[in-house]
C-alpha cells in the first residue's frame, strides 16, 4: 500500500501517469472517491503514462470511453449509475475483462462484489484544503520499481 498527499489536480495527475507508465496490459484499476474527488483528473495522467495521447473525460453518460494508443488501450468506466447487474451487463464490462487492455472503472464502489481479486485499488478522498488530495493505492506492484 502507498499513501500519496497532493495539492493540486496537476499534482494528481502525475500520480496517476506514475501509475500509467509502471502498469501491465490487462490490469484493473478500480477508483473509489466522491464526486470531485478527482479520479478523472487521475485518469489523465495514467492515460498519459501509458502513452496513450487523447483528451480524457468522464464516461457520465457514455459509460466507458475507449483510448487507444499505438501499442496499448484503455478502457475508461464509469459506473455512477449502475446499480444492478442488468446495468452491469450492458455496458459490457465482462466483455472488455477480457479484450487485453487495462481498466480503470470511476463510482468501483457500485461494483465492488465482481471487482477482480487481483485488481489495483484507488482511493481519492479529500481534505480540509480544497485543492488537496489523500491517494491510496493498494496492490501496486509497480511501487518497487518507483519508490513510492
Amino acid at each position: 500500500m502507498a499513501i500519496f498527499r497532493t495539492q493540486s489536480s496537476g499534482e494528481t495527475e502525475k500520480i496517476g501517469e506514475m501509475l500509467g507508465k509502471n502498469i501491465k496490459d490487462g490490469s484493473v484499476v478500480a477508483m473509489f472517491g466522491d464526486l470531485g474527488a478527482g479520479k478523472t483528473a487521475f485518469t489523465r495522467g495514467f492515460t498519459r503514462g501509458m502513452g496513450i495521447p487523447c483528451d480524457v473525460s468522464s464516461p457520465t453518460f457514455a459509460l466507458v470511453n475507449e483510448y487507444r494508443g499505438d501499442k496499448r488501450t484503455l478502457y475508461h468506466f464509469d459506473m455512477y449509475r449502475i446499480s444492478g447487474w442488468d446495468d452491469l451487463y450492458s455496458t459490457g464490462y465482462f466483455d472488455y475483462l477480457d479484450a487485453g487492455g487495462c481498466l480503470i472503472i470511476e463510482w468501483s464502489e457500485n461494483i465492488e462484489a465482481i471487482l477482480p481479486d487481483d485488481c489495483l485499488r484507488v482511493t481519492i478522498t479529500k481534505t480540509e484544503n480544497p485543492d488537496e488530495r489523500n491517494i491510496e493505492i493498494i496492490g501496486a506492484e509497480f511501487l518497487e520499481n518507483t519508490g513510492g
